[in-house]
């Protein structure tokens, strides 16, 4: 036989509801799995994009003659003066996927890198596509794993890029900061 607290708490909704009172719940001292199982999800994609962009600025930094020459290409067909721009350009993508990186494992930066990463990951694919559909031009090793992954500009790149925004929008809507105990 049970005793009263234990019918008491296995039928307090039931009672509250028959005798007219709104029924009390107590949330469960338990985390939900499907929250804690997103939160894994959420730091395992802000630390992959952040090693991914330090892998692919090293990666670049290994080859940077030959990439530095890509990046020269590319501003040729462009109709810029690669000349002149050549460097500052390969430095520029280099610096911004280190920024990238930085930001997303900096705690109060994190959504800001979610950004930053989802603004290079939308230029890329719009300037691969940019180069083979409106400047029409050849194949060319895009050099964005320096050469260890061969990837030529186009539209697989494009899509490999776009397909990485879903990581970087994961984490911008997903992160958020635990509040700091005093």
């Amino acid at each position: 036989m049970q005793d009263d607290t234990e019918t008491r708490r296995h039928g307090d909704a039931e009672n509250e509801i028959s005798s007219g009172k709104k029924p009390h719940f107590t949330p469960s001292p338990r985390p939900r799995v499907s929250a804690s199982i997103f939160k894994w999800l959420v730091q395992i994609c802000r630390f992959g994009l952040a090693a991914l962009f330090l892998f692919t600025a090293g990666a670049k930094l290994a080859i940077l003659k030959k990439f530095s020459g890509n990046v020269a290409e590319l501003l040729s067909s462009a109709h810029v003066n690669y000349e002149r721009w050549q460097w500052p350009a390969t430095f520029a993508v280099i610096a911004a996927e280190i920024i990238a990186a930085i930001l997303l494992l900096i705690p109060r930066a994190v959504r800001l890198g979610a950004i930053w990463s989802a603004i290079l990951l939308i230029g890329f694919s719009a300037f691969a596509l940019y180069y083979v559909y409106v400047l029409h031009g050849e194949a060319l090793e895009c050099g964005c794993f320096g050469g260890i992954i061969a990837s030529e500009l186009g539209v697989k790149t494009a899509l490999r890029n776009l397909a990485l925004l879903i990581p970087a929008l994961i984490v911008f809507f997903g992160y958020s900061r635990k509040p700091s105990s005093k």
